[in-house]
């Protein structure tokens, strides 16, 4: 039976509270936020990210943003710069403390986590969760996972 889609909301926002307030319990023993935590993340991977793309990523408007921006300036975790390919955007980076900085939140927030490791399909359920993403962006996905279920009803593979 399809559930109905305020239940489906329910049991989002439901998982995405308890995950955020699980992630900043850990995050609060060194003086970080969660949406620093989700910055520090996407400028990790060392290429340079505009703006726009950290206040998506981080879930902030663009004045909550500048603000955490200056925060993380004055910390030296991140510097700015103007992009070379287009001097009009600023691109920020990691300072090498800052990449020593999410180094240490990535680790505790991964050993904190360690426990749900056990749940079942978690390739699966982030497949699912990104194709509902993309539905809901009104973006083409990649087809529909089927989910192979056992006598109890429980997922217990894809097909693909």
């Amino acid at each position: 039976m399809a559930r109905r889609p305020q239940e489906l909301l329910y049991l989002l926002t439901r998982a995405e509270r308890l995950a955020v307030r699980r992630v900043q319990s850990v995050l609060d023993e060194f003086d970080c936020s969660v949406e620093a935590w989700r910055v520090l993340d996407l400028l990790s991977d060392g290429q340079g990210h505009n703006m726009t793309a950290l206040a998506d990523h981080a879930f902030l408007p663009a004045p909550s943003l500048t603000k955490l921006m200056d925060q993380l300036v004055d910390q030296n975790l991140v510097y700015r710069r103007v992009d070379p390919a287009d001097r009009r955007r600023v691109l920020a980076h990691l300072t090498p403390r800052g990449k020593q900085r999410w180094q240490l939140l990535a680790r505790e927030v991964r050993t904190d986590w360690g426990d749900l490791e056990h749940l079942p399909a978690g390739e699966e359920l982030d497949g699912l969760l990104t194709q509902l993403a993309e539905a809901l962006e009104g973006r083409p996905t990649t087809g529909p996972a089927r989910v192979t279920t056992g006598r109890a009803g429980k997922a217990v593979g894809r097909a693909r």
